[in-house]
């Protein structure tokens, strides 16, 4: 497999750089990682498996060119642009090239999903992107590829792996979650494309349930 990651200089992406190239399981997958300042991942340049490239995601042809020959791209930032020029550069990049997988990053909140006085506060603390993350997800369900919304909790550095999943239509369950645990369900769609397929999956520790802020 031929695996983009986009923004790929970000802390959740570069987890998945590390365990895409330490883990046997991904041992036939190979990445491109594209990122406005390739320097920033010149450690891996001697790689055999690692293409780095310079890819600003606000440009169409740029996103295009890294998008050719891919199998499954990874955006690991989130779409804040009023226009999503983001969003509608990695999609028209992989229609271009016939690249049919694709996993988003976002946030919480989407569908006013996020209950209780978290929900609130979460909204509140949102609001000024919360339209163009909304817009994000809309752009990619009509879109005709094979896509996942990945909506993130507030992110801690906690060394653990322990979220639950929800999807589109459930009520949010947590509200904070670890990079760690993000990072495996990147893994998990990565390892089985048909994982989150057409679906916008929410992913928080369980454990955060009824916080009214976010858990460090």
């Amino acid at each position: 497999m031929k695996l983009l990651i986009l923004a790929a200089n970000g802390q959740i992406a570069r987890i998945v750089t590390d365990r895409i190239l330490t883990k046997p399981t991904f041992k036939d997958v190979d990445l491109t990682l594209g990122l406005r300042h390739s320097q920033r991942l010149s450690a891996l340049q001697d790689n055999a498996r690692v293409r780095v490239i310079e890819t600003d995601l606000e440009d169409a042809d740029s996103v295009a060119t890294a998008t050719a020959g891919q199998d499954m791209v990874f955006v690991a930032v989130v779409d804040h642009d009023a226009d999503n020029a983001m969003t509608k550069n990695v999609i028209a990049g992989m229609k271009l090239h016939h690249v049919d997988r694709v996993i988003f990053t976002n946030i919480l909140g989407l569908y006013n999903e996020v209950p209780g006085e978290f929900g609130a506060w979460n909204r509140q603390m949102v609001s000024a992107g919360l339209d163009a993350a909304i817009n994000s997800d809309k752009l990619l369900a009509t879109s005709g590829l094979t896509y996942t919304t990945l909506r993130l909790p507030w992110l801690n550095d906690r060394n653990e792996v322990t979220y639950t999943i929800t999807k589109q239509s459930e009520p949010y369950v947590g509200v904070s979650g670890s990079r760690q645990s993000v990072v495996d369900v990147v893994l998990r769609i990565v390892a089985d494309p048909n994982f989150g397929a057409n679906e916008s999956l929410g992913m928080a520790n369980p454990a955060t349930q009824g916080e009214s802020r976010p858990v460090y």
